[in-house]
């Protein structure tokens, strides 16, 4: 799991060390299992959020974390041309090498550690594949999409476009040394990533070292989610177990806490966790298929400017899914 590492961890600004105070610590509410599923093409995902009450998520809508998979040459696939409305879509890729455009322009290239934000708003089309030599000589695959609402006002904003590279993310060591952490979005401990959002929130890749204990600092007025990538440890001052494709989700609290076991297996000699915290926006949700709204009338009008053009065209040398 490539990311992005670096080979000395002590040359890393520090975040605070967090004070062990009474009533502080947010406590783990629940644990849940990730089912497995396909999406587009029929590429292999886990959905983070399945089973968990959207108060609790808000203002996140969706999460899957696609692959890990090992592909054969001729199989790797995407997702062809398809709209979106009313919120943003977030691509981090771990492992890999995905192709993005959509109908306003924007697009481009990721691969390890790189992260696409894009900012449906009022509607677009876009498309999301592997290049054409990946598809021939297959290889390793990992990242996560996450889908995070966008309020009312916004969800007819003009349509944008953000290339964050992995040199861009800022990188942070935990107060011991013993956890790197990737900031792709939001602050922590005054350092701030480089994704630009609508709604209040950070998002974190962390690593943490087997045998090791992270504790952050983490804002009341925000929730607070963890979801493993890989490995097993634990969350929370009572320590629930966590291992790779389950969610924790934390009540209130101004801090949170993980631990990575000491033994770990050989695949995934980390805990390797993303942690996810947003201001809950707090109004009505209608969603249906690419489409998140405040209201069934919304959702509705959506699909028919989606039908009659008005959400974009595909470019005339927009991309298109490669066949081996």
């Amino acid at each position: 799991m490539p990311a992005v590492t670096v080979d000395d961890l002590t040359a890393l600004p520090r975040t605070e060390r967090v004070a062990a105070e009474a009533g502080h610590a947010r406590q783990v509410i629940s644990v849940t299992d990730a089912p497995q599923g396909f999406e587009g093409e029929g590429f292999p995902v886990r959905r983070a959020f399945a089973g968990v009450a959207s108060e609790l998520l808000d203002p996140f809508i969706h999460m899957d974390q696609m692959g890990e998979v090992e592909y054969a040459p001729g199989e790797p696939k995407g997702t062809p041309w398809h709209p979106h409305r009313g919120f943003e879509t977030v691509t981090y890729i771990i492992d890999g090498e995905f192709i993005h455009q959509d109908s306003h322009g924007g697009g481009g290239r990721i691969t390890d550690g790189d992260t696409q934000w894009m900012t449906a708003g009022s509607g677009l089309l876009h498309i999301e594949t592997p290049p054409e030599e990946l598809v021939m000589s297959g290889g390793l695959f990992h990242g996560l999409q996450l889908w995070v609402n966008l309020p009312s006002e916004a969800k007819w904003s003009a349509p944008r476009y953000q290339d964050l590279r992995a040199g861009g993310v800022t990188l942070l060591a935990s107060p011991d040394g013993g956890s790197l952490l990737r900031v792709i979005a939001g602050d922590l401990s005054g350092h701030t990533g480089p994704g630009s959002t609508h709604t209040p929130m950070t998002m974190i890749h962390a690593t943490v070292s087997a045998g090791a204990e992270l504790t952050l600092p983490w804002r009341a007025d925000f929730n607070a989610l963890a979801y493993v990538l890989s490995g097993q440890g634990s969350a929370g001052p009572t320590r629930a177990p966590v291992r790779t494709g389950q969610l924790a989700v934390f009540g209130p609290g101004r801090s949170l806490t993980l631990a990575a076991d000491a033994a770990q297996e050989s695949r995934s000699p980390q805990l390797e966790v993303v942690l996810l915290g947003g201001k809950p926006i707090r109004e009505p949700v209608a969603w249906m298929g690419p489409f998140v709204m405040n209201t069934k009338a919304e959702l509705l009008q959506a699909y028919e400017d989606f039908q009659a053009g008005r959400l974009g065209q595909v470019p005339a040398d927009g991309i298109q899914p490669f066949r081996a």
